[in-house]
């Protein structure tokens, strides 16, 4: 995950993962249980700060193999992830296509792209490969961005768009996996073009 590398972000994120680190293995397992019931029945922001905060006490109780002691029984409307055997909490990213539906546990693919539900796939396929051009104007070659002339133009211009798609995910496309999952997490951001969760409004 991202809060394991050395920038000094990432070292922050360290830092606040120490109070779930100093709790014991109940209480840490109580409190993801607890904080699965909040997710429960909602399409969540990967910046929320309640997303954020439950994925640092998620690494932390994968590699202590939490669900595996079964030391807490999450809500009832989480099936169980073939993956890791922790409650089943997908992550849908623009990657989706490629990668499936991430496990926000053990970051594994948690539901591989041909096996969503299929009125659903077609909408996320065509979603993703709309998205892909225009994501893929922050890795344009110097040959591509000679051919447009004014390459930041170009750029600013797929970051607007950028925003567009992800606020389609959200409001449009992410609620829509609730009526298979208990709840789901989608990114709201684009690293690549500058897109921050701030930039997409719901």
């Amino acid at each position: 995950m991202a809060f394991e590398s050395e920038s000094p972000f990432d070292s922050l994120w360290q830092e606040y993962a120490r109070v779930f680190r100093d709790w014991d293995d109940l209480t840490l397992a109580r409190w993801l249980a607890q904080t699965l019931g909040q997710f429960a029945g909602r399409a969540w922001r990967s910046s929320h700060p309640l997303v954020g905060a439950y994925l640092l006490a998620a690494k932390i109780a994968h590699d202590r193999q939490i669900w595996f002691k079964r030391l807490a029984t999450p809500p009832a409307a989480y099936a169980e992830s073939p993956c890791c055997r922790a409650p089943f909490l997908p992550l849908l990213t623009r990657d989706v296509h490629n990668a499936g539906l991430i496990c926000q546990h053990c970051s594994e693919t948690l539901v591989p792209f041909d096996e969503i539900p299929g009125d659903l796939r077609g909408e996320i396929e065509t979603w993703a490969k709309n998205y892909e051009p225009v994501h893929a104007v922050a890795h344009w070659d110097d040959r591509q961005r000679r051919r447009v002339g004014n390459y930041d133009d170009a750029y600013e211009n797929a970051a607007k768009e950028a925003e567009n798609f992800l606020h389609q995910l959200g409001r449009n496309l992410a609620p829509k996996f609730l009526e298979t999952y208990a709840a789901v997490i989608w990114e709201d951001q684009d690293e690549c073009l500058e897109v921050r969760p701030e930039d997409v409004p719901i």
